[in-house]
């Protein structure tokens, strides 16, 4: 349905929790905070995508449904950037293919 499964957690790759606390939450106190492994967010909504990501087996019902609420919310800017990504390396790759035709 999700994608609440990672092959690997932000702690086996960014050096554990340790690394969360240089986190800079411009301001004097964080929106949110896991309850799970402390790491501080500025929105309430990137904490509860950081819970279905990184903590899907520990979600009761209500962070759950938080979880989807703000997965649903964030399709339109991630899919926006993915075809502006992808528009990018299409008229590069041509871009470099016409410079190439031209100089030969």
């Amino acid at each position: 349905m999700y994608p609440t499964d990672r092959s690997r957690s932000t702690a086996d790759t960014d050096g554990g929790a340790a690394s969360h606390a240089e986190i800079d939450l411009r301001g004097d106190e964080p929106a949110a905070q896991c309850p799970y492994c402390d790491r501080a967010f500025r929105e309430r909504r990137l904490e509860a995508l950081h819970r279905g990501y990184d903590h899907p087996d520990r979600l009761s019902d209500r962070e759950r449904a938080a979880f989807e609420r703000a997965y649903l919310e964030e399709r339109p800017t991630v899919r926006r950037a993915r075809l502006f990504a992808l528009g990018t390396v299409v008229l590069g790759y041509f871009g470099l293919l016409f410079v190439y035709a031209i100089v030969l």
